[in-house]
């Protein structure tokens, strides 16, 4: 028998859901920003590079694929790739320099000025973010970060941190992947539009 605490415990979860989702609307402009950056590093010939740790590296494979297979609509692939997907990069690095680096090697191995950078991260504080995201700075990209709380340290680090004002990661992390949708969704639309 399941209790009655875990019976309650959806529609709590769901209320912490719904609590943090009635700020979207105040991200609205930000997500333009985001679609509008990335739609011009594709129409220059960059790519979108994505990257977190733990479930937010998942959800940068996930939106990376989007981009590279398809969202909804038939089309290309648009350039896209996940700095979280290739094992000996991240075992070969981590184990011969550190991990904090980790993703700021394969950012000044791959990145080009016409691309965007995203980094998603619940705290802003993740290092091997923040690094790669400097490194990008460094080389001309335009960074983006996903993150939450404050803003951690990535808010001043990133050209547009779009900070989800929540202290739970697991709807920090919803919110994010809301807005990842969101855009593979408008993307999508452009592509359209403009074919």
């Amino acid at each position: 028998m399941i209790s009655k605490d875990i019976q309650n415990s959806y529609l709590a979860s769901l209320e912490r859901h719904k609590k943090a989702f009635e700020l979207m609307d105040t991200y609205h402009a930000q997500a333009l920003v985001v679609v509008e950056k990335c739609y011009a590093a594709l129409q220059a010939g960059g790519k979108i590079i994505w990257m977190g740790n733990g479930g937010s590296a998942a959800d940068a494979q996930h939106l990376a694929a989007e981009f590279m297979v398809r969202y909804k609509n038939e089309r290309g692939p648009l350039a896209s790739i996940a700095l979280t997907t290739d094992t000996s990069i991240l075992t070969a690095h981590s184990n011969d320099y550190h991990f904090d680096s980790v993703f700021e090697r394969q950012v000044k191995g791959l990145c080009k000025p016409e691309d965007v950078v995203i980094g998603l991260t619940t705290s802003g504080t993740s290092p091997n973010i923040n690094l790669a995201l400097t490194a990008a700075n460094d080389i001309g990209a335009y960074t983006i970060a996903l993150t939450g709380r404050d803003g951690g340290i990535v808010k001043d680090i990133a050209a547009l941190p779009i900070i989800i004002a929540d202290d739970e990661t697991a709807r920090i992390q919803e919110a994010h992947m809301f807005i990842g949708h969101w855009l593979c969704e408008a993307i999508d639309a452009l592509v359209v539009e403009n074919s």
